[in-house]
């Protein structure tokens, strides 16, 4: 466990080395975690571990607001999203490293606007369940505002600690916090759709997995059909969350891509400027 201070903000950080070294040239696998009670430990057995041991370089951070990384009350935008990644690469002396973004559920949109917006350093895209437009970002709004409403005042947190519930308690207290005292709900409420022009911008290689059952199917259908190097793998029987229900058949399409992407890259002289 490491801390690093990116700005304002002290950054709960996680580096994997490869299993060979890797040279300057190769991507960066960052991997990019979901909203409130999520953080860095969601990937680290699943993907990450995995991905160092095939021989990418691995950096896995809590968000803003998120895990063991500092909560503020405001900046849980995309556009502050990005800028904290780029800060927290620069103070990690990574600031120009190729980057393969991995974003599960709100990171794979948080990762998508890190491609538009730094398309000279993002050169591969995989996004699991990201929810992009549509319905699904309303009722996803829905839900955290009636989750921040029953968690209010809640005597939830200390009633898990009474029965040695640490974790849960934690992860309580934590989704409490971001959904009350933050402006995380209209923040995400405030933030554009993306349309079929943005992902025509994309340049980079992008793997879409979804659950066959998941709402997000029709959003990453429109991604590939505008994002001219873009690929949807669909997961049988599932719903929304591959990333602890699938992990295998998950971990082989992901280390693919992965491969793929770094295999087939430019190098770092004939990136766009």
């Amino acid at each position: 466990m490491s801390f690093v201070r990116a700005g304002s903000l002290r950054f709960h950080v996680q580096q994997l080395p490869a299993a060979a070294p890797a040279g300057p040239d190769e991507p960066l696998v960052v991997f990019l975690h979901g909203l409130v009670v999520d953080n860095l430990s969601s990937f680290y057995c699943p993907l990450a571990l995995p991905a160092a041991r095939a021989g990418h370089e691995v950096l896995l951070y809590d968000l803003r607001g998120h895990g063991l990384t500092d909560r503020p009350a405001s900046g849980y935008d995309g556009r502050t999203a990005v800028r904290d990644l780029l800060g927290l690469l620069g103070a990690l002396g990574l600031g120009r490293r190729p980057l393969h973004l991995v974003g599960n559920s709100y990171g794979g949109t948080l990762a998508l606007h890190a491609a538009l917006a730094r398309p000279d350093l993002v050169t591969g895209l995989t996004l699991l369940e990201p929810p992009l437009s549509g319905p699904w970002v309303e009722n996803m709004l829905d839900t955290l505002s009636a989750a921040a409403l029953s968690l209010e005042d809640s005597p939830v947190p200390q009633e898990l600690l009474g029965l040695r519930l640490r974790k849960a308690a934690r992860l309580t207290a934590i989704a409490e916090e971001l959904l009350n005292r933050t402006s995380l709900i209209d923040d995400i409420a405030r933030s554009r759709t993306f349309t079929p022009a943005d992902y025509a911008r994309l340049r980079c290689p992008v793997l879409v997995v979804c659950g066959e059952h998941s709402e997000l199917v029709p959003g990453a259908r429109e991604l590939v059909r505008s994002a001219a190097r873009s690929e949807l793998r669909i997961l049988p029987g599932l719903g929304h969350d591959v990333l602890k229900e699938s992990s295998g058949v998950l971990r082989g399409a992901v280390l693919a891509h992965l491969g793929a992407t770094a295999a087939r890259r430019p190098r770092a002289g004939a990136l766009a400027p």
